[in-house]
Parts: structure tokens; sequence; C-alpha cells
């Protein structure tokens, strides 16, 4: 309110410096040629009389016919003046008071920004620069989240970058604070499932499903809700209920998705790589067994195909079901540990290599 107050003097200021001048009175304007001759004609008369060339009487008769037309000639110089001067002062003071305000208004609509959003200080004075590496960038962010906590615009930016660094933690803490700060939505769930699932290796944990759950909640068509749903059905072991998600999802998404060739590749991935299968003998020992004893049947059956592995390292088939039981199992740890001894074992195989890093991918993993 003070820095408009301050602009509102400044203007009347200019408006008065512009009008003082105009608005003083004219000096009578000087006499034109014809008055100058009415004049010199008296000053003659005068010195005629002095030399005794013309009477008296007629001396002053002709005094007033001068002095009628140096009148005359006057009035007519003087009037059209002054109705002149005045037209012109009028119009400037018209091009002052509207012509100068709109000219500034027409000027800065189209170069200025009105609707630009203020800055903090701190935000002026660290004035982001293009050629910063993004590092600098990011810290900058950070720094003015820490100040401004509840700035919802610096949190949607900061989020997907943490994520893509793969800054997963930190990525899940600034989706949650653009949930806070800026309103729930599909969306924003969904993007903080990912980022949990994210940080728990790519394993959709229960939290982070319980986010993509929320998402269809608000928005039954939201995609990426919806992929995560299947994967987390397919991670606990339930392909038919992946299979039905993605294929519905297939069936209402335009021909030109975005993600249409992610789902096709996770169906198709739904008749290869799986976990450990159980056989049948095992399928009907293990229903009657408790939920610990089955969890410690599954965790043997794991451990001993690991084991198998570090004998026999070239069954890359092997590797990515060793890598995808630890996943569901929700073992980063042993995951990551499972990857680098796969890569390590078929390293000298150029095929190999490649067929390991295909079905990295397609475990959603960098391949």
């Amino acid at each position: 309110m003070t820095l408009w107050f301050v602009f509102a003097l400044m203007t009347a200021a200019a408006i008065f410096a512009v009008l003082w001048p105009l608005g003083r009175g004219n000096r009578p304007p000087s006499d034109g040629s014809e008055a100058t001759v009415y004049k010199d004609q008296l000053a003659e008369i005068d010195r005629d009389v002095a030399a005794g060339l013309i009477g008296a009487p007629e001396a002053e008769a002709a005094r007033v016919e001068i002095s009628r037309r140096l009148l005359a000639a006057a009035d007519s110089e003087r009037k059209p003046a002054i109705r002149s001067s005045l037209i012109w002062r009028r119009a400037a003071a018209v091009l002052a008071l509207v012509g100068l305000p709109v000219l500034a208004v027409a000027t800065y609509l189209p170069l200025g920004s009105p609707r630009l959003g203020d800055f903090s200080l701190a935000m002026r004075a660290r004035a982001p620069d293009g050629n910063q590496p993004l590092d600098n960038l990011l810290a900058q962010v950070e720094q003015h989240l820490e100040k401004n906590p509840t700035d919802g615009r610096g949190w949607i930016v900061l989020a997907p970058v943490l994520l893509r660094l793969g800054r997963y933690d930190d990525a899940v803490r600034a989706y949650r604070n653009s949930i806070t700060y800026n309103g729930d939505s599909a969306e924003r769930r969904a993007d903080l499932g990912e980022a949990i699932a994210a940080a728990a290796g790519g394993v959709v944990t229960s939290e982070a499903k319980a986010e993509f759950e929320r998402a269809m909640t608000l928005d039954g068509d939201a995609a990426k809700a919806s992929y995560f749903l299947g994967l987390a059905a397919e991670q606990d072991g339930r392909t038919a209920d992946a299979g039905s998600i993605w294929r519905e999802m297939l069936a209402k998404a335009p021909a030109d998705a975005p993600w249409r060739p992610l789902v096709q590749a996770a169906l198709a991935r739904l008749g290869g790589v799986a976990a450990p299968a159980l056989s049948g003998d095992t399928m009907a020992a293990a229903k009657d067994m408790s939920e610990g004893d089955r969890g410690a049947m599954i965790r043997g059956m794991v451990d001993r195909l690991a084991t198998r592995l570090k004998q026999n390292g070239d069954d890359v088939e092997g590797w990515l079901r060793l890598v995808r039981a630890y996943m569901v199992m929700g073992d980063r740890e042993k995951a990551k540990g499972a990857l680098t001894d796969a890569r390590q074992a078929v390293a000298n195989d150029a095929e190999r290599l490649r067929q390991l890093n295909e079905g990295l991918k397609n475990l959603g993993l960098d391949g």
C-alpha cells in the first residue's frame, strides 16, 4: 500500500511540473511591424512641430488619427496570439492529464507482468541463473523452502526433480508437503505413491498401495495409480488381477496414450519372468501352514535359489526370479545385491548381459 501511495505522489508531482508553466500568465506580445510604423509617425510629428514645419492644430489632429490606428493594430495582433496560446495550453494540459497515463498503461500491459506474484526479498537477492548447474539451482530452491515451507508452488517444482535424481526419501517428503499446501488430488496422490515405491526399490508397499487407492477414489481413471495397483497385484502373485487391471486400462485408453506401451509390456511380462513357483505338493502342504511357516518356507526356497545361482551364474532367468522374489518380499538390500551379483556373473557374455538388462527393465528397474 505504501508503495502505491509513493507512486501516486510521484505521478501528481510530474503532472504539476508540466501544468505549472502552462498556468502562468502570458507576457503581452511585442508590437508587430504595423504598430512600429505608427509609433515612428508620432515621433516624426513631434519633430515637425519642433522644427515649425506644421502648426499645433494640424499636429494634434494627426496624433489622434495615428493613435487610433496604433490601438487598432495592437488589438488585431494581440487577440489571435492570446487565443492561439490558450488553445495550445489546453491541449497540453489534456495530453498531460489523460494522454500520459493512457500511454503508460498501453506500454505496460504488453511488456509488463501485472499478474505476476510478489517474490520474497530472499528470492530477489538470489535470482536463478539459467546457466547455473542443476545442483546449484536445486540448492537455492531447497533453501527457499526451508525459510518458506508453506510455498506450495515450490514443493510442486521440487518433488519431481528429486524423484528423477534418485533422492526418493526427499521426494516423498516433497510430495507430502505438496499435498499439504496445494490440496489433495489424484495426480498428487499417485505421484506420492510412486515415490514411496521407488524408495522401496520398486516394490509397491502397503503404504504406496494406500496412496494409489486414494488416487483412484479421487479419479477412477487415474492412469498412474491404475498401473501401480496392477503392479502391486503382480508382485503379490495375483497375476490374473494384474492382467485384468491392465487390460481394462488399455480398453479405456486413447490410441495415442503415452503410457500404452508400458502397460502392453507389463501384460506381456505376465507370461514371462515370475517369482519362484511352488510345486503342486508343496502348494498342498502350504495350505495347512501358518502365515509365519509359509513365509519361512518361501524364504528357504529363495535362499536355495540364491545358493544355486552363486554356483551357476549363467542362469539369467534364475537371476531375474531371484531379484523379483526379493522385491516381493520387500528386502530392498538383497534385491540390490542380487542385481549386482547377476551383472558380475554375466559380465563377460554380451548376449546374457543384454537379456539380463531387458529383464530388469521389465521389472521396472534400471537396465
